[in-house]
């Protein structure tokens, strides 16, 4: 598992989640599946434990819970940060960086001005499974000449490269397609819509059964405070996305699930997620070192009607806790004054971690309203977060927790059904 050796007994060091090695990481970039390696690439400050120094982390995994992280794979300079995008393997080198017997890895990457004058889309491209990138000479491929265009998804789509891109404060979803990867055209925009609190980021198309659903990150905005996901469910003609509604639905309830996306080329088609475990409200301030920030346990999606479904992958050793209740709550200690309290009451999913969050930040408790008489409730622990799956996943809520040891003690009060617990430490 990961972390390992000295890493493991570091204060609110996650055993289950990736956490870089040392210093700053944010947005899941990247997400690739390739020759039996899961590529995560990540925003990543390579010097220091806060915000800046933008540049691609990368760490690999065959399992998604095991990883092993590699030196930087695409540095800033002093003039430019690496920020957001996505990877493909050019399979039919339409961009003629390698070859059908030997594919690319390509990065597709905004170019950030460090002066802020200008956002715009850049290549990189890897022959070696993406242990080296080279810069294309002929970037930028995407400029519109706007401080703010970011964070380009690509995809291959129906014969054509298709690029999911952010105008982030005209809370607006552009896409282009490319023959090529190198040159772009624009075929549509998406929005305003739904939640328009913050700035629009790090957005994802993908196709779920017979539908097409789009994720959106906003920040500020979220369901309770700072960061925040939201998803729309539709159509996509080729060339535009069309929304059935434009009603708000939230992909977590909680406040540590932002900018996260979907891998690329994930075996057996499943729509893979991950995201960053943290808040811009607060992720410069959270006590961790020589770190900062985790990703979520990885999650595959499906769709239920008009509702997202998220399941953690399989791993044995997760430590758990599955319980259904008609009214009843659940306590997870570490002592007397240390908990957290989940369950249902008056018709809500709650989660209140109030006791269990780090004093100089406030917590408040979350409260989902459901129609449900009787709910399930999947819960995973590890050190420093807690990610609660209910309704069959349907409702998500996602938090970090500041515990000294662990929560390991269960207990309950009202009506709980069918408790079990496993691998509590």
């Amino acid at each position: 598992m990961h972390p390992t050796g000295a890493l493991k007994d570091e204060k609110y060091r996650p055993q289950f989640h990736f956490t870089p090695a040392r210093n700053w990481m944010n947005d899941p970039n990247g997400l690739l599946y390739y020759k039996g390696e899961y590529h995560l690439f990540f925003q990543h400050n390579p010097k220091e434990n806060i915000w800046g120094n933008m540049s691609w982390g990368h760490a690999v995994s065959s399992d998604l819970y095991s990883w092993e992280e590699l030196p930087v794979a695409i540095p800033c300079t002093d003039d430019v940060g690496i920020f957001s995008g996505s990877a493909v393997i050019d399979y039919e080198n339409t961009s003629g960086f390698g070859s059908k017997e030997n594919p690319a890895m390509v990065a597709i990457y905004t170019e950030h001005k460090n002066d802020k004058s200008s956002q715009r889309q850049c290549l990189a491209f890897s022959l070696d499974q993406g242990r080296t990138f080279t810069k294309y000479e002929g970037n930028p491929v995407l400029d519109l000449q706007t401080p703010d265009f970011r964070d380009p998804k690509v995809q291959w789509i129906d014969g054509q490269w298709l690029m999911t891109i952010a105008l982030p404060d005209l809370h607006q979803i552009s896409f282009y397609s490319s023959p090529n990867l190198k040159e772009w055209a624009h075929l549509s925009d998406f929005g305003p819509a739904a939640e328009i609190g913050g700035c629009w980021e790090c957005p994802d198309l993908f196709k779920l059964g017979n539908k097409w659903v789009l994720i959106v990150s906003l920040n500020p905005g979220g369901y309770q405070i700072g960061s925040g996901t939201q998803y729309f469910i539709g159509e996509w003609n080729g060339k535009e996305f069309i929304a059935d509604d434009t009603k708000t639905r939230w992909l977590d309830y909680g406040r540590d699930n932002y900018a996260g996306v979907t891998f690329n080329d994930a075996p057996s088609n499943k729509r893979i997620f991950l995201g960053w475990m943290s808040n811009w409200e607060y992720a410069n301030k959270v006590p961790t070192d020589p770190w900062r920030s985790a990703m979520t346990l990885p999650r595959e999606l499906s769709l239920e009607g008009d509702r997202l479904v998220q399941k953690v992958l399989p791993n044995k050793k997760l430590p758990t806790i599955k319980f259904s209740t008609s009214g009843g709550t659940v306590r997870i200690s570490e002592s007397e004054d240390c908990y957290i309290e989940i369950g249902l009451a008056d018709g809500k999913i709650f989660m209140d971690a109030t006791n269990t969050w780090y004093e100089d930040l406030k917590f408040h408790r979350q409260e989902i309203a459901t129609d449900k008489k009787i709910v399930d409730f999947e819960i995973y622990i590890d050190r420093g977060s807690i990610e609660l799956f209910a309704d069959g996943g349907k409702v998500s809520i996602t938090n970090l927790v500041f515990v000294d040891t662990a929560l390991s003690s269960v207990s309950t009060e009202g009506d709980v059904l069918d408790l079990e617990v496993i691998e509590l430490a």
